[in-house]
């Protein structure tokens, strides 16, 4: 097993040399063939992109497992963070509706686990924050600390993993390192990653003919299509070469537009609708 498994709680995913998109997409895309449920990914910097998740998953069906918003500035970011309990109730109820006869309203006893979230992703969990230039930083570190708090809350009240990352190591972001219950580290080295956590270290790299994977979108695609393998899904992901399915990547940003897969994300998305009085 290459890739650690998420604990509950916050656990924060800090990558050396670059934005990490790659691991932090596996480690997702991992844990959802692990675990029922979808996961509410709240994203700042396009590290939900469509172009790599389709390269690496191994079936198309992950990703309609995926609920992505987007936060241009802080304040849109900090809503969606605000407006994650009401994108899940909502989600409990179509999928819960449309598993039923049609018009049947789900009981207050229906199981409703394979419905709930999963997982919580918030990438650059402080980019907005940081490049807001409306916000002084006094401001700006605490409506940071409030998106922080609530994660925490929803990490504590669905019981599951929430993964963060951050895009630098400073005063600024050393309270998302405080909050965090977990901490994974990801090194790039000449055989690839090597990702180094409190349970959990990468030390091979092995394949059948005796090499090394390397750090690619193969490398990833490989690594899930085995856990696909692993867990009885069966890997339908295309290569890369063939181009992504019409329709795959259709979605609505924080601030209610409507976007296509070529620069945005997945299926769907919950709009962030005002952060007054919050």
């Amino acid at each position: 097993m290459l890739l650690p498994s998420l604990e509950d709680g916050i656990t924060l995913l800090d990558v050396e040399g670059d934005r990490g998109v790659p691991i932090l997409q596996s480690l997702v895309l991992d844990h959802l063939l692990l675990h029922d449920g979808p996961a509410f990914w709240i994203d700042a910097n396009g590290h939900a992109t469509t172009a790599t998740l389709t390269q690496i998953a191994p079936s198309q069906r992950l990703l309609n497992r995926i609920h992505v918003a987007r936060g241009f500035t802080a304040y849109q970011h900090y809503g969606a963070s605000c407006d994650l309990p009401t994108a899940v109730n909502k989600s409990i109820q179509m999928s819960t509706t449309d598993a039923g006869p049609a018009g049947r309203q789900p009981s207050r006893d229906e199981d409703t686990s394979s419905h709930t979230p999963a997982l919580i992703v918030a990438p650059a969990v402080d980019a907005q924050y940081r490049a807001d230039d409306t916000l002084g930083e006094t401001h700006a570190k605490t409506l940071q600390a409030r998106t922080l708090a609530r994660l925490v809350t929803y990490a504590e009240g669905y019981d599951i993993p929430v993964l963060v990352t951050r895009n630098e190591r400073n005063e600024f972001t050393e309270s998302i390192a405080t909050v965090a219950d977990h901490h994974l580290e990801c090194e790039q080295t000449r055989m690839g990653p090597r990702v180094v956590g409190e349970d959990f270290e990468t030390l091979v790299y092995p394949v059948d003919d005796g090499a090394y994977y390397q750090t690619t979108f193969a490398y990833w695609r490989q690594l899930l299509a085995a856990r696909a393998t692993q867990v009885g899904v069966e890997p339908t992901t295309p290569a890369p070469s063939t181009p992504t399915p019409k329709g795959v990547g259709t979605g609505v940003t924080a601030d209610g537009e409507t976007v296509s897969a070529t620069a945005n994300p997945l299926l769907d998305a919950w709009t962030a609708t005002g952060t007054g009085g919050r």
